[in-house]
């Protein structure tokens, strides 16, 4: 398992509804949704200290960095409700049309790393 640096020892991510876990017997940890809303809130706060970071180095033009966090905050937001909710409701409708974009070669190699690990 590897350590947070904020963190004595980094919990899986699995959810409960209470304090108490599942089953007392279980040597893995258990977490909260209480718990796992502040984890969110950390690691979206990481990123925007690193977006941060990285536009006070690099010329990046001022539309470009206010989409960017807006779609961060979309992606916090929804990844918030999907914690909360078991279920999309039946009613949310299609998703709106996305203009189709191939992503950025960083973006690939992140995404294909994530998904080997």
């Amino acid at each position: 398992m590897v350590a947070c640096p904020h963190l004595e020892v980094s919990p899986p991510l699995c959810l409960l509804e209470t304090d108490e876990a599942a089953d007392p017997e279980s040597e893995e940890p258990m977490i909260t949704k209480a718990e796992a809303r502040e984890v969110i809130t950390d690691l979206f706060e990481e990123e925007a200290l690193l977006i941060g970071g990285l536009i006070a180095v690099h010329k990046i033009d001022d539309d470009l960095v206010w989409r960017l966090i807006k779609n961060l905050d979309v992606i916090r937001a929804k990844a918030l409700r999907r914690l909360e909710d078991d279920e999309l409701p039946d009613d949310a409708g299609p998703a709106p049309r996305r203009p189709n974009l191939k992503p950025h070669p960083a973006i690939e190699d992140f995404l294909l790393a994530l998904r080997r690990a």
